[in-house]
């Protein structure tokens, strides 16, 4: 039986994503029911080893004059979201409701401007000088997108950045109902935005993570990664009459293992605790649970831990599947984006698909999805991010 939560569930009223998958969440709704992989090859820059990317490859739009101090790629990739479907007249309509006081602003990266540093410091060798219009603490810095943001569309709430590797927008998304629950708030956009930058594919790759070819998540024969970028918004608001009809973010469930710097723990203890803290935290049986969305990098420890901790805390498994094989890993901003994916799931009724899914690995024991399952009605999806250091978040996403 399941029991009280600890936590007051709140409610999505808005949520629009861009990434490789497309400029909007219809695009890339599509996207996820075609299941062919958006990894391309890079063309933002070079890189003097072979791999595939999910990068935006659309017009990016500018930076105001009066904010011209925050230009950069991670800036302009949540500037395009604000553009799309009307997402900034939904925002403009909840100030109005709420006061602009009243509703806070938290987000996840890991990279920031780490791409426009980069090009910064080129630079720097090529001239003896930095660029006159580079301003480190509104590009470089883990909050300069936030503040970029709340400017943009001048909120006067709470505003801060969270940076955990890549589970830092799923732990955004926690801050955030946490800020609900407590009255200091009555809305919060929650924002994941990480950009391409030369230092996370020269990471990844010292590591021997990156794939050369497309990922394939949950694969027997998976060889790494692929990075993406992208950006995702969510608007979470106190639940009323009103948004009765929206999907709610029921609770975030986190952890931190610590067991090692890059590698998870070859169990999944701190993975399988964070997906049982955010059943606690919900009131909620894991046999409730209609799909997973798995933060499955597609490397061969990452996918082998998750899978143990989901059979550790899920006698019977839900069906499971992961869309990085699709979008390819957007870092800090997976937790949102995935977030989006699996609320879409939720909303159009639908499991996604794994794409790149060939030969399921055996030691992988439970259902995963290989291609999308129309015409099914989730109710409950968990959806994790995981990240460096054992830095573990679980999302659970309830249907209207």
């Amino acid at each position: 039986m399941s029991s009280s939560p600890l936590l007051p569930p709140v409610a999505v009223t808005a949520y629009q994503c861009v990434s490789a998958g497309g400029d909007d969440v219809e695009a890339l709704y599509a996207s996820l029911i075609a299941n062919q992989s958006c990894l391309k090859p890079l063309t933002l820059f070079d890189m003097p080893f072979a791999t595939v990317v999910g990068e935006v490859t659309s017009v990016l739009p500018e930076i105001r004059a009066s904010l011209k101090a925050y230009d950069c790629r991670n800036a302009r990739l949540a500037l395009k979201v604000l553009a799309q479907a009307g997402f900034r007249d939904q925002l403009l309509q909840a100030m109005a409701k709420h006061g602009a006081n009243r509703i806070g602003l938290v987000l996840g990266t890991s990279t920031s401007g780490i791409y426009d540093s980069e090009n910064a410091y080129a630079r720097l060798l090529q001239d003896g000088v930095m660029p006159a219009e580079f301003h480190f603490q509104k590009v470089q810095t883990a909050q300069a997108t936030a503040e970029f943001l709340q400017l943009e569309l001048g909120l006067q709430g709470p505003c801060y950045a969270i940076s955990t590797a890549c589970s830092s927008s799923a732990k955004a998304l926690g801050v955030a109902q946490r800020l609900i629950a407590t009255a200091m708030c009555d809305a919060v956009l929650v924002a994941g935005v990480d950009s391409l930058c030369r230092l996370t594919l020269r990471g990844f790759n010292s590591l021997q993570l990156i794939s050369p070819s497309a990922c394939r998540p949950m694969d027997a024969n998976r060889q790494g990664i692929n990075i993406g970028e992208g950006a995702a918004l969510l608007l979470l608001e106190k639940p009323s009459p009103e948004n009765a009809g929206r999907p709610r973010l029921l609770a975030v469930g986190e952890s931190s293992d610590a067991h090692h710097m890059s590698a998870p723990h070859p169990d999944g203890v701190g993975a399988a605790t964070a997906m049982a803290h955010a059943m606690r935290l919900a009131g909620r049986n894991v046999d409730e649970v209609d799909y997973i969305n798995l933060h499955a990098t597609a490397s061969s420890l990452n996918d082998l831990s998750e899978a143990r901790a989901v059979v550790s805390l899920f006698p019977n498994p839900p069906p499971c599947s992961g869309v990085k094989g699709l979008l390819g890993h957007t870092l800090g901003a997976a937790g949102a984006v995935e977030t989006i994916v699996s609320l879409l799931a939720l909303e159009r009724g639908f499991l996604p698909g794994t794409c790149g899914l060939q030969q399921p690995d055996p030691q992988c024991q439970f259902p995963v999805v290989a291609a999308p399952n129309l015409g099914l009605s989730p109710r409950l999806i968990l959806s994790n991010a995981f990240g460096f250091g054992g830095n573990n978040a679980s999302v659970l996403l309830e249907a209207a």
